[in-house]
């Protein structure tokens, strides 16, 4: 049974709960002689982020940002990396990647929660954009910028891309038009007040700023199978997040706010994703069900390409068949700049 999103947008406005960030150990790749760490200035302070380069020259980029419950290790992930890390393979195939932190978690500045929005994120991702372009930190700049985002971070993708046109691919993960929202809600359900969790209280975190509840994120984030390492790590790693980030960026689940993007876009899910592809819906059956859901939303000009990780749940990047999906991105990816 289907709610009305806008009804969901006010639920989780109003609800009191969600995660915050305890950090493992970095990559040793992603501060080596190609990574450089750098910080945008924002109005509300500023973004977080690691710009890697490949061996070899490029002039295209893949801004990768997290969604609500992940800070950048979520792109950029410590364990198995040839397994698990999506920026070292996106390295590898010969693009440069800037992982970042959304405002409020990670190593990004943490304004007061009520003030954060997908709105000002989507403002973040555009500013990370044009200063890509425009050679920031002494880069040289990049001539073509893709934007991959994930659950949350696709919903400011997409109002970024519909907004400034000025992004050369679009990337959308754990998104559809065909939210759950009873499953939504169980997720939201899960959260509680950050200074509650025992890896967070004493940390100066305001009371909206909210974490998953120890031991909830398998239920909803995981598919068949999961490694219980990754599983542990993931747990070990939750971030923080507010429910005012939830009203404004559910919006761009609604028909109409895609189909102004001009860039070609690229959906990836979990068959097993429960929030994205609901029980009975059908819509993550396989790809050619859920290109034939998304298509409509869409224009001809977003060249619309789908893809359904089998037995994924919402957290794709760490499904243990995560390299089908990061082969059919690669493939997109050469479409994009061929």
């Amino acid at each position: 049974m289907r709610t009305s999103l806008r009804a969901l947008a006010v639920c989780a406005a109003t609800t009191l709960l969600s995660l915050t960030p305890v950090l493992a150990q970095a990559d040793p790749e992603a501060t080596g002689d190609h990574c450089q760490d750098m910080t945008f200035p924002v109005p509300q302070g500023t973004i977080a982020g690691t710009l890697c380069l490949p061996e070899g020259p490029t002039d295209t980029v893949m801004i990768l940002m997290s969604g609500s419950n992940y800070n950048h290790l979520y792109w950029d992930f410590p364990y198995q990396p040839d397994t698990y890390n999506f920026r070292r393979a996106m390295n590898a195939a010969g693009y440069a990647t800037l992982v970042a932190d959304r405002l409020g978690n990670g190593a990004s500045s943490r304004p007061p929660s009520l003030s954060l929005t997908a709105s000002e994120t989507a403002e973040a991702l555009h500013t990370m954009v044009q200063a890509l372009r425009g050679g920031f930190a002494g880069n040289t700049p990049f001539t073509k910028v893709v934007t991959a985002g994930h659950s949350l971070t696709s919903g400011t993708s997409v109002m970024e891309a519909t907004s400034y046109h000025d992004v050369d691919g679009v990337l959308l993960t754990g998104y559809s038009h065909t939210l759950s929202v009873p499953d939504v809600l169980g997720v939201i359900s899960t959260y509680y007040q950050a200074v509650n969790d025992p890896e967070f209280s004493g940390r100066g975190y305001d009371p909206g700023y909210l974490v998953t509840r120890p031991g909830t994120r398998a239920a909803d984030f995981y598919g068949i199978n999961p490694d219980p390492r990754v599983v542990a790590l993931d747990e070990a790693n939750k971030e923080t997040f507010s429910l005012t980030e939830y009203p404004d960026g559910l919006l761009s689940t609604l028909p109409g706010m895609s189909s102004f993007i001009t860039a070609p876009v690229l959906i990836v899910n979990g068959s097993r994703d429960r929030m994205t592809c609901g029980p009975g819906f059908g819509t993550c059956t396989d790809t050619a069900t859920l290109d034939a859901a998304e298509r409509p939303y869409f224009s001809p000009a977003a060249k619309l390409r789908t893809f359904v990780l089998p037995d994924s749940g919402h957290a794709i990047n760490l499904a243990p068949n995560t390299g089908d999906y990061r082969a059919v991105v690669l493939d997109w990816m050469k479409s994009l700049t061929s």
